[in-house]
Formats: structure tokens, sequence, C-alpha cells
């Protein structure tokens, strides 16, 4: 972490990131495209249970990051003792989510579709089974994420991508057996929606299996349950880093419910067509998010060993990497709107809406590389403020208001919200950063 050249060290711990997120999300699309087959209505109660799976991942993203970075710059600063202490504690943490999560979905599982859809119509009662199986049943995405994170930020990548690839593999089989009553000459369950919710929760607990398994091949530090107390210390220092990163990650939840919300007071078909593109989001992005994971790590350990340049390289390099993703990515998204969109209905309406809204929102692309890049050299440099402060306007300030905004001129102007706030936040992150730079780093020794 602190001799590597330092590009081919962002490299070395994101590609299998990269690799092991893009199937993840793959997975995530095809088991929409299986339940899209179902009916319409199975599509649109996956929509509107995704906020809910985007809050689940955000919390535990936010703790992976707080125990990824303190983890490293512990091991940076040469104390491995207390760099097991945060590991072990991290276990804990993602114990008592877990929880959480489980107490959570059988509470509000059906309130939380009442806000969105009709109690007793079929988009309802195929939301509240979907989310009651992936919010109780979620200890397997959870101690992925502990696994992975511990294992990423002792400089082993490929346990990260190996625990997200298997559970991803088993997910995409099961998928169309539990879901579909015949998958060519098999049998299947025929459980449509709740059969997609159990194929994903089964592929995570496959992960977490794997997880713990590769989990005990690490030598940089020690992790033992053995006679384990809670260290406030130890748990402070995470959320102290991961709380503002989980604020932040939450506020895709708060988008996607207030853009639901919007969107279904002008076009119900708008609601399908956002469902479709955040589906097709969560592909196209993970390559950078794969980036980011792995770029995190690297800062905080030369953040704690004080490494101006290595952190400068590192920062420049990955905003130019990032920029090739997700200008690829929009060029993807403009030239194959068309079949992409078929993916997701079959209703002829809702292609041509979705074709011209996908290709609209396309344009945003380049500019969230830079939002999302700086947001984790933020997080990393020890600013999670300035990250949080990019996040709210990316996903709250500027979207929300415009997109209800242009919605009451014409609902197919919505779509021009997102370019819009992802100028707005781009800018301001360069702004950011030349501060951080100039201010921050400008006391280390090289």
């Amino acid at each position: 972490m602190g001799t590597m050249p330092v590009r081919q060290l962002i490299l070395h711990m994101s590609w299998p990131m990269m690799i092991s997120m893009f199937i993840q999300a793959l997975y995530n699309m095809v088991d929409s495209i299986f339940v899209a087959r179902i009916n319409e209505d199975a599509f649109l109660a996956l929509s509107l249970v995704y906020p809910f799976q985007t809050l689940m991942i955000a919390i535990c993203v936010g703790t992976g990051v707080g125990v990824n970075a303190m983890l490293s710059r512990r091991l940076g600063q040469g104390r491995p003792q207390e760099a097991g202490a945060v590991g072990v504690n991290g276990l804990f943490l993602y114990g008592l989510t877990w929880l959480a999560f489980l107490a959570v979905g059988l509470a509000l599982g059906r309130p939380f579709m009442a806000l969105f859809s009709a109690p007793g119509s079929q988009v309802y009662r195929y939301g509240v089974e979907y989310l009651t199986i992936v919010s109780t049943c979620s200890i397997g995405m959870c101690m992925q994420f502990a696994t992975e994170r511990i294992m990423q930020a002792t400089g082993n990548p490929k346990g990260p991508m190996l625990v997200q690839g298997i559970g991803a593999v088993v997910n995409l089989v099961l998928d169309p057996l539990f879901i579909f009553q015949q998958v060519g000459p098999l049998p299947g369950l025929g459980l449509e929606v709740t059969g997609a919710a159990l194929a994903t929760v089964l592929g995570q607990l496959i992960g977490m299996v794997t997880g713990f398994l590769l989990l005990r091949q690490v030598k940089q530090i020690k992790l033992t349950l053995r006679g384990f107390r809670p260290d406030p210390r130890a748990i402070g220092d995470i959320y102290r880093i991961g709380v503002p990163a989980m604020v932040m990650q939450s506020l895709a939840t708060l988008m996607v419910m207030g853009l639901n919300k919007i969107l279904g007071l002008f076009s119900q078909m708008d609601v399908v067509i956002l469902g479709a593109y955040f589906k097709l989001q969560s592909f196209l992005f993970m390559p950078i998010f794969g980036l980011t994971n792995g770029l995190v790590p690297v800062l905080s350990y030369n953040y704690g060993a004080r490494r101006r340049r290595r952190i400068l390289d590192g920062v420049h390099f990955s905003v130019l990497v990032g920029l090739v993703l997700l200008t690829t990515g929009m060029v993807i998204l403009l030239l194959l709107a068309p079949l992409f969109i078929s993916f997701f209905s079959e209703k002829e309406t809702t292609r041509l809406a979705g074709e011209a809204a996908l290709r609209v929102v396309a344009l945003s692309f380049p500019f969230a590389a830079l939002s999302i890049v700086f947001s984790s050299v933020f997080q990393a440099l020890a600013q999670p403020r300035l990250s949080l402060f990019i996040s709210l306007l990316r996903q709250l300030v500027v979207i929300l208001p415009a997109a209800f905004l242009l919605c009451l001129l014409d609902h197919n102007l919505c779509w021009w919200a997102f370019p819009l706030a992802e100028v707005v936040s781009a800018v301001t992150a360069l702004l950011f950063y030349r501060w951080v730079a100039g201010k921050k780093l400008s006391a280390f020794p090289d």
C-alpha cells in the first residue's frame, strides 16, 4: 500500500472490485428482467421496493467505509493490533445491522408499500412479499459487506471479487428456476416475485460463507471473537467516518422516493421508466464504484502515512479513469437505449418515451464521474462533510425541485433534471478539491 506505484496499486485494488460489482449489477438487472416477464405490475413493485433496498445497502456501505478507512489508516500508522480491533468490532456492528433490518422489514414493509400503491392491489402484494424476504433474510448481505471490506483494507482485492461473484452466479442460476414454472426442459417452482427474493438472499448467504472462509486467510491483522467485548473507541472511529457516508448513500433512497412521488403525480409510465433507468444505472455505474472502492483504502493508507505525492497522483489518475468509464457508459446508453428499455416493458408508448428519457439522462454521466470520484476522495482524506454536501447537491437539493418544476411545464422534460444536478455537483466538487489539496495536504512532507 505504501511502496507499489500508486497508479498500479489503484488498478490492482480496483479491477477485481470492478469485475465483482459489474457481475453484481448484471445479476440485479437480470433479476429485474426476469420479473418484468411476469407482468408490468411485478416490475413496478420491484421498482417501488428499490428505495428500501438502497437504504439497506447505504447503511452497509457506510459502515464499510468506516471499517475500511479506519482499518487501512491503522495499518498505515503501523498499529496492527488496533486495526484488528476495528475489524472485529466491524463484524459486530454488521450483526446488529442485520437485526435492525429484520425488525424494520417485519414492522414497516406494509406501511412502506402503502405509500406508493393501493393496499390489496397486485403491485402492493408483490412489493410486500419481496421486501419482507430481502430485509428479514439480509444477514448474508450484511456479512458479505463485512468480510469484503476487511479483506479489501488489508490489501486483498481478489477476495471481494470471489465473494460477490459466487453469490451473483448462484442468484443468476436460481432466479429462473424459482420464478417460472418451466425453464426449458427443467421444471421450475413458479414462485414469481417470491422466487426472485429467495434467489437473491440465497446468493447472498452463499457469498457470506465464502467471505468467512477467505477471511481466515488474512494475515495482516488478528481477528478473534474469543473474549470479545464491544470497543466504544473502535466503534466511535468507525461511525465517525461511516455515518456521514451512510447519510450520503441514503440520499439515493430519498431521491428515488421523491422522484417516484413526483413522476407518479403526472404519469405512471414515467415511474416504470425511472425504475428501468435505475436498474441500468446500477449496471453502468458499477465499474466506477469498483474504482472508488479500490481508491479509498489506498488514499486512506497514504493519508495515514502522510504521503502527499502518492495521494495527489492517485486522485488525478482516478479522475481520468472515472471519466473514461462513465463516458463509455454514456455512449453505450445513447446507442442502445431502444434495446435496454425493451427489457423492461413490451408497451410501445413506454418504449418510445423510455428511449428519449434514457438518452437525456445519459448526458449526465461524465459529470457524475467527477462527483463520485471526489466524494470518495473526501471520505478517504477525513473530509466526510464535503462528501456529504456533494451528494446532497446531486441527489436532493438540485434534482428534486428541478424535476418538479420541469414536470409542471411538461412531464417529458423532467429527465433534464439529471444533467442539471450533475453539472452543478461536479463544479462544486472541483472547487472543494482545490481547497483540500491546497490547504489540507500542503503540510505533508512529500
